[in-house]
């Protein structure tokens, strides 16, 4: 009997120890906690978070900060979502009292994006701590760039906490923003997928003077320990936290640039309403087996496509039997993740010569299409002929002169 007690207790001991060998790096709030927090002592300092902004015990940094004895945290910003993840997307976040806290949140999500001299008067350091997807049109890193903004404006200093770009630091994919197309999905002239932490970018848009004016803000970067440009979210060990209602797990990152410029026209689901959002493309008029047979096809690497059968519970399609693939990443290296939209609408249009994507959707939408494209030539191009040849030279024109300006500021190998 005290065998098997003993063989139970080291088994327990083994399954702990390896469940804390999981985690293979540090975020900046935990390397922040290990410098007892140096870089804001003496200083009144402001944080930009929400809930994804954790320790590697997923504590909230509000707390953490709060809590130090050493830092004077004064007030919170809030982006879309809110700091406390309390807000529904796309909803306008107000000035509020934070309930755990007493502090005041100001709104980076309502009458203005950009922090107003009011918002900071308070403040000396403006601490940046988000995890985003590493996709131009999620709005986090524009709230980043924005915030940079203000403070440069403003005589205040700004350091981001760096965190790993979920779809790690190698995929580059899409043209940069043009100037017709600069919103606050497209915030800056970079590419969709643009291979870099918020930390980087942050380096990137002050040193290259991508912010407005050419400002430059007086920029702090508390790098991560242990990432590596090769890895995914899910290869850090990382407890994920759900970055928006719709990516609730670490590969939804993956997937968000899969459909997400096609989604922004309803024309089809997405899962956005069902259990798989952005990794499906269905509609009620098409023909499941039909649309994977020509999908699959293609012999995209990295890729298969799966016909499935569904009923969304809201969203698009709600409640209606839609048919369509399932996008299922075999391989995450090979796999090219913004083209697969642009494939199923080349393929659609072969299949449903009368549902082709842009004479058929709503027009209303072709804005927000093109702003989260950042060019109105995506859309133009491919609806000639509705073949993705004729957009891809013109979505990948920039690509690699971005991968060689952004080697500049690479924190990690």
């Amino acid at each position: 009997m005290k065998k098997i007690i003993i063989l139970s207790l080291l088994c327990l001991l083994c399954a702990s120890v390896a469940q804390a060998q999981k985690i293979r790096i540090k975020t900046g709030i935990e390397v922040l906690k290990e410098q007892n927090f140096k870089c804001l002592k003496g200083k009144r300092v402001g944080l930009i978070t929400n809930p994804t902004g954790v320790d590697n015990q997923m504590k909230s940094t509000i707390d953490i900060l709060h809590e130090a004895p050493n830092v004077n945290l004064v007030a919170l910003y809030g982006p879309e979502h809110g700091v406390r993840g309390d807000v529904h997307a796309g909803d306008h976040v107000t000035d509020i009292k934070d309930a755990s806290t007493g502090l005041p949140v100001y709104s980076l999500y309502g009458k203005t994006r950009k922090a107003t001299p009011d918002m900071l008067k308070d403040i000396d350091v403006l601490v940046y701590d988000i995890q985003d997807i590493g996709c131009r049109s999620f709005t986090y890193i524009s709230t980043m760039g924005l915030a940079m903004e203000a403070a440069a404006e403003n005589g205040k200093e700004f350091i981001v906490l760096d965190r790993p770009n979920p779809v790690g630091g190698l995929k580059i994919e899409g043209n940069l923003v043009e100037d017709d197309c600069i919103s606050f999905v497209s915030q800056f002239k970079i590419p969709y997928l643009y291979g870099l932490t918020c930390g980087e970018l942050a380096l990137m848009l002050n040193g290259e003077k991508m912010l407005k004016d050419g400002e430059q803000c007086n920029l702090q970067i508390v790098k991560m320990k242990g990432w590596k440009r090769k890895m995914d979210y899910t290869q850090t060990g990382l407890q994920w936290v759900p970055s928006s209602p719709h990516i609730p797990h670490p590969h939804s990152a993956f997937f968000y640039p899969v459909s997400g410029i096609l989604g922004e026209l309803g024309y089809m689901s997405i899962g956005v309403g069902y259990t798989i959002p952005f990794q499906m493309f269905a509609a009620e008029w098409v023909e499941a087996e039909k649309l994977a047979r020509n999908l699959n096809s293609l012999k995209v690497p990295g890729v298969i496509f799966r016909s499935m059968y569904l009923k969304p519970f809201y969203s698009v399609g709600k409640g209606e039997l839609l048919q369509g693939v399932q996008v299922h990443i075999m391989d995450f290296g090979k796999a090219p993740l913004s083209d697969l939209q642009f494939l199923v609408m080349q393929e659609v249009a072969a299949l449903y010569p009368d549902r082709a994507v842009f004479g058929h959707a709503d027009k209303g939408r072709f804005n927000m299409f093109d702003k989260v494209s950042g060019s109105r030539q995506i859309r133009e191009r491919f609806s000639k002929r509705n073949r993705w040849e004729d957009i891809r030279d013109y979505w990948y024109k920039d690509a690699e002169d971005f991968r060689k300006l952004s080697k500049k500021y690479y924190l990690y190998k």
